[in-house]
């Protein structure tokens, strides 16, 4: 029977990933898409992720107990399963991830990897109303080429290589009903909805005083900065994101980025 085979194993300098192999749009200007950074640069954003990884050893340095991050929106898990690999037997991850081939292929390469320092949940992150359980999203054909990690699950503003035809509704969820005895990090990158989430959050920014990877490029960075800084924090540009850092935090002092003008 002939079938496709999208998602691939593949060796790469993060770890064995499960890929998607159409993970790309290609563009006069260029490709671009997590499979297509791993199948042909061996890595998925390599500085990014090793910055990030220097926060966590920093919050591990100057903080008490196990170190524990929050990837919301993990996709395939290039953040995840490099964070938990490196913090083996020191902190864990839980990722969030809503498109549900995509939550596979996390959990996949979560299990392939031994990290049991790692959970994934399946459900989209942000505020959601009292009885609001679940959210209607877009769902692309993953067996045709697109930029999956660039879908927006509200709208269709960005063209990913694609336009989706179906929708599928996935558990809608709020960080503040988790409950965490200890946050340290928290990556957000939700293609439009990274204010929702950390609306959802609230409660456990107050509490824990993370730190704040956030992705700027589809929302509103000045209601973000703001909300940010009536709570304390100091912002920082790191490339298409912001990183804000409580102002307290002893970490701060250890920071080679400039603030945010």
């Amino acid at each position: 029977m002939k079938r496709p085979l999208p998602f691939i194993l593949a060796a790469t300098n993060n770890a064995t990933m499960i890929v998607n192999h159409l993970d790309r749009h290609d563009t006069s200007k260029g490709s671009y898409g997590v499979g297509f950074q791993f199948l042909n640069y061996c890595s998925f954003d390599p500085e990014e992720i090793d910055f990030c990884l220097e926060l966590l050893k920093l919050r591990r340095k100057y903080h008490k107990g196990d170190v524990f991050a929050i990837d919301c929106g993990a996709n395939i898990g290039a953040h995840t399963i490099k964070w938990a690999i490196q913090m083996h037997e020191w902190g864990g991850v839980l990722a969030f991830e809503a498109q549900e081939r995509l939550f596979y292929a996390l959990a996949g390469n979560i299990a392939i990897n031994n990290c049991f320092n790692a959970k994934a949940i399946h459900a989209c992150l942000g505020n959601p109303q009292k009885n609001q359980k679940e959210l209607e999203i877009l769902v692309p054909d993953y067996t045709q080429k697109a930029s999956f990690g660039s879908l927006e699950l509200k709208s269709n503003n960005e063209f990913i290589g694609q336009i989706p035809q179906k929708k599928e509704k996935v558990p809608y969820l709020k960080l503040d009903n988790f409950d965490f005895k200890k946050i340290d990090f928290i990556k957000i990158d939700v293609e439009g909805m990274e204010q929702e989430v950390l609306l959802g959050c609230l409660n456990h920014i107050k509490n824990f005083k993370p730190v704040l990877q956030i992705e700027i490029i589809k929302s509103n960075p000045q209601d973000i900065i703001h909300m940010l800084n009536n709570l304390g924090y100091k912002i920082f540009q790191f490339g298409i994101n912001i990183l804000a850092i409580y102002k307290a935090d002893p970490i701060i002092n250890h920071l080679k980025i400039n603030p945010r003008a």
